[in-house]
């Protein structure tokens, strides 16, 4: 134990030159990403009006001179973000994983495994559910209005927004259970915390809905009660990571 000790210990000096050298990694990544993504701007944008397009509008518009330009650099640095990912994580993995002890390392990994994969799976739960939801509820507004047509003519930087806020909101909520998980792990909570807590979980499901979704209730309940059942899968996960632990710790004083 104390030579593993040892070997993860360096100076300080030689970790600031790690983290710079983890740290150009990322930025260069995410430029090559960015230039790739721009190239594609416009098909990405149009992967991304889809569900706009089967809510039944047809028409963008832009009413400052620089959006649509604007529009299509936010598309390629959210491309980019999401295609380079797995190197800024792969990064940090390398840059923390020298310093955690061999069972650590072994705790940790799956939690950086899923974590993508739960964010992609959020994500899109958000495009090909939630949103043409949403849209459909804030688009059948319009019509006529004391005998005045009312219709929508969304910007095209409000529907970027609008768009990536479901994705990001869907992606880091469905990562509820990497973190709580990770909070077990670390001592901050228990499982038997955890469960006590569930009716304020359940409340704050909601309240979170609330927040990242449109005032529908569809769209609330699309998202409230998956981060419900996700709770409930992380106090699994942490039954089954405690089980590992006893069964290990046995061992451990059997051995001696």
């Amino acid at each position: 134990m104390n030579e593993e000790i040892d070997a993860s210990r360096a100076p300080l000096l030689d970790h600031l030159i790690e983290l710079r050298r983890r740290l150009l990694y990322c930025i260069a990544a995410i430029v090559l990403a960015f230039s790739i993504s721009y190239y594609f701007a416009v098909d990405i944008f149009s992967f991304l009006v889809q569900p706009l397009l089967l809510a039944g509008q047809t028409k963008l518009i832009y009413t400052e001179i620089f959006e649509a330009f604007f529009v299509q650099v936010k598309v390629a640095f959210f491309a980019a973000m999401m295609v380079s990912f797995p190197v800024i994580a792969n990064q940090l993995w390398q840059f923390v994983a020298p310093g955690l002890y061999r069972s650590e390392r072994r705790a940790l990994l799956p939690f950086l495994l899923a974590t993508p994969v739960l964010f992609i799976g959020g994500a899109s739960m958000a495009y090909y559910i939630a949103v043409p939801m949403a849209l459909h509820f804030l688009l059948s507004f319009q019509g006529d209005v004391g005998g005045v047509s009312q219709e929508a003519l969304p910007a095209i930087g409000n529907y970027l927004s609008f768009i990536m806020q479901f994705l990001f909101g869907f992606g880091i909520a469905f990562l509820l259970p990497v973190l709580l998980m990770l909070l077990e792990r670390a001592g901050i909570v228990t499982r038997l915390q955890l469960v006590a807590a569930r009716r304020y979980a359940i409340v704050g499901a909601f309240a979170i809905a609330a927040v990242l979704t449109p005032p529908d209730v569809g769209s609330q309940l699309l998202l409230a009660i998956p981060l419900c059942f996700l709770y409930e899968l992380a106090l699994v996960g942490i039954w089954f990571s405690e089980r590992s632990r006893a069964r290990a710790a046995e061992k451990i004083t059997a051995s001696e």
